[in-house]
């Protein structure tokens, strides 16, 4: 058995690494994998630069960030794997939703996802006497803050017209109880979480704004593949079985249990279980929202949707560069290319026909 470490962030995402423990897909293909809960995403990312875990739960921007060295020295990590699609959501604070939605105006309705236009008028109003609505994103370099930039944009809204902080998603909920916030993106359970507190309203997921994008990564250093190429095609195979075994909704369930454990996310299942099974939690004495795709891993059509595609890459560097945050000059299909590994994701597949079938495991 190969010792490996590998760190994860406490969402609902993280699932297939746990479920890979749990059901001994890690174990089958000889890894002896300890997972290993991060406090931020900044913690995760310098761990794995500085080789004090082996791979990680990433964020898909987070490879092109660390090979470009935004935020600190430049370290080549790439990833072979896609862990999820889709997952996060916009929260807005009890007040914040009202004024939104003009609760105290007669004949006003709303539907759901909200629009950014219901946010135009607050922000205006601010602006007025010189403040502005403060909302939360997990990490810089993420797909939150890309996504709460999108949504803004859809009514020609800066992304400067707000002021944007970092907080982890595990403090999110903390953060907007004690005023310190308006709203937040962050990827489930936190937004559930909130909505079951009674102290916010998810207005709109990341399915209403970027159908079918990456999400989370499975992120590696370059050096480290190549040094363990075993053990990287190992990771892809155990990982593949752990987001199949995902696919039907009756084991997502078991899933949710998972990671309720005090090691992972240690949160109660009334949290855990909407988004996995296709439901989102809007706001208190609401019936939820169907949002059937919320949690994608990667296995539903029978396809390589784990593939970390060039194509896949070039939309997520795009945003990037869209928000200011790379130099237009890095876009190349060789660097895209070079961070995201569709090759090693083939490679290994085909490797993998040399392993035995899938054994079947229940639970």
């Amino acid at each position: 058995m190969t010792p490996l470490t590998l760190g994860f962030m406490p969402l609902t995402d993280c699932v297939p690494l746990v479920v890979a423990k749990h059901l001994g897909f890690f174990e089958k293909w000889g890894l002896d994998v300890t997972l290993c809960r991060q406090n931020s995403w900044a913690t995760l990312r310098d761990k794995l630069h500085a080789n004090l875990i082996d791979g990680a739960h990433m964020l898909a921007p987070m490879p092109f960030a660390s090979a470009l060295g935004l935020g600190g020295q430049a370290v080549d990590v790439v990833t072979p794997f896609v862990l999820s699609r889709q997952g996060n959501g916009i929260t807005l604070s009890n007040h914040v939703f009202e004024e939104c939605v003009g609760k105290h105006t007669a004949g006003i309705e709303y539907s759901l996802p909200l629009p950014a236009s219901r946010l135009a008028r607050l922000i205006d109003d601010r602006a007025q006497i010189g403040k502005k609505l403060t909302f939360a994103t997990v990490f810089p370099y993420s797909c939150h803050f890309y996504q709460l930039r999108s949504w803004l944009a859809q009514y020609h809204i800066p992304i400067d017209a707000v002021n944007v902080i970092v907080v982890p998603p595990s403090k999110m909920v903390d953060a907007m109880k004690r005023g310190d916030i308006d709203g937040f993106c962050v990827g489930s359970p936190w937004n559930a979480q909130a909505v079951r507190s009674g102290i916010g309203v998810t207005a709109v997921t990341s399915c209403d704004i970027w159908p079918a994008m990456p999400e989370k990564v499975l992120g590696l250093k370059r050096t480290w593949g190549e040094e363990n190429e075993a053990s990287v095609v190992a990771l892809i195979g155990a990982l593949r079985e752990a987001c199949a075994w995902l696919v039907p909704l009756p084991n997502r369930f078991e899933a949710a249990r998972m990671l309720s454990d005090k090691a992972y996310l240690d949160t109660q299942l009334d949290v855990l279980t909407p988004s996995l099974l296709g439901s989102c939690l809007t706001q208190v004495g609401q019936n939820p929202r169907s949002v059937p795709l919320y949690n994608l891993f990667g296995q539903e059509n029978g396809t390589h949707d784990n593939c970390p595609s060039i194509s896949q890459g070039e939309w997520v560097l795009n945003q990037m560069i869209s928000a200011g945050h790379v130099k237009e000059d890095v876009r190349s299909q060789s660097f895209i290319a070079s961070v995201f590994r569709e090759d090693i994701y083939h490679c290994a597949v085909n490797a993998q026909t040399m392993h035995p079938k899938s054994e079947e495991i229940s639970v």
